[in-house]
């Protein structure tokens, strides 16, 4: 294992996060605080409690994965992408470093941008709204499980597009809808019994069930149901790279 090209990696990507801190940190914290005034206080005042919780409160997972999908993935994505714009990419396939180490450090500073995003947001939505962390180390997992996963599906999607349009169409208009209709808002035991099972075919209700029933013990779907769809996407994420790597696909000319 190359630790240090693994690590010159990890460093030269979580320096570009502190040179665009506005985009990389202000940014999403400030959309997300906006989101907590408007739903969570002129909104919330109005709805009664969902499943016992709060509606300032409730909201707090989904927001939160709302961020770290789109971070994860726009992290990942640009920092492939851009050695490809480039050429350095060429430098990095030709240097003594395997295919995993070079995921390890790309996907790794991807998935630590998002972290840390994530416990940002999750301080700053205290300043908003009174939540407790039932299961605190689940809330832990959660996080990090779904930092990597979208961080390694941000990777493959980095390698896939050929312009600057194309890192955004995935999360514009594939991922933040899937989001928003995954139960960030609400509760899809709200919806009619014919939506209810068309919306388990979302991926992302899981993700966002199981992160909120870290916080408050309460679920959509079964908690070992949303971990094994967030391990099943994982690994369909890592087929596709070692695919990638092996084919050389968009990698080499």
């Amino acid at each position: 294992m190359n630790f240090y090209a693994i690590k010159a990696i990890y460093i030269f990507e979580l320096a570009r996060t502190w040179r665009t801190l506005l985009q990389s940190i202000a940014s999403p914290v400030i959309s997300t605080s906006l989101y907590f005034i408007v739903f969570g206080s002129a909104i919330g005042a109005r709805i009664a409690q969902i499943d016992g919780v709060s509606y300032g409160a409730f909201i707090v997972p989904g927001l939160i994965m709302l961020s770290i999908l789109t971070e994860s993935i726009s992290n990942a994505s640009f920092g492939i992408y851009m050695p490809k714009f480039t050429g350095t990419i060429y430098e990095v396939l030709s240097a003594p470093i395997s295919a995993f180490e070079i995921v390890i450090g790309y996907v790794g500073a991807a998935a630590t941008k998002s972290i840390i995003l994530g416990l940002i947001i999750l301080a700053t939505a205290r300043l908003f709204v009174d939540f407790s962390i039932a299961h605190p180390f689940w809330m832990i997992a959660f996080l990090v499980l779904t930092s990597v996963t979208f961080s390694l599906f941000g990777f493959i999607i980095g390698i896939w597009a050929d312009g600057f349009e194309k890192l955004q169409i995935v999360p514009m208009m594939i991922v933040t809808p899937l989001t928003f209709l995954g139960g960030s808002f609400y509760s899809i035991s709200m919806l009619p019994p014919l939506w209810q099972k068309i919306t388990l075919f979302n991926p992302v209700v899981y993700l966002v069930s199981g992160f909120r029933w870290s916080f408050y013990g309460v679920s959509d779907v079964a908690v070992g149901v949303s971990l094994g769809m967030t391990f099943v996407f994982m690994a369909l994420c890592l087929a596709a790279i070692w695919l990638i790597f092996r084919t050389g696909y968009r990698l080499k000319a």
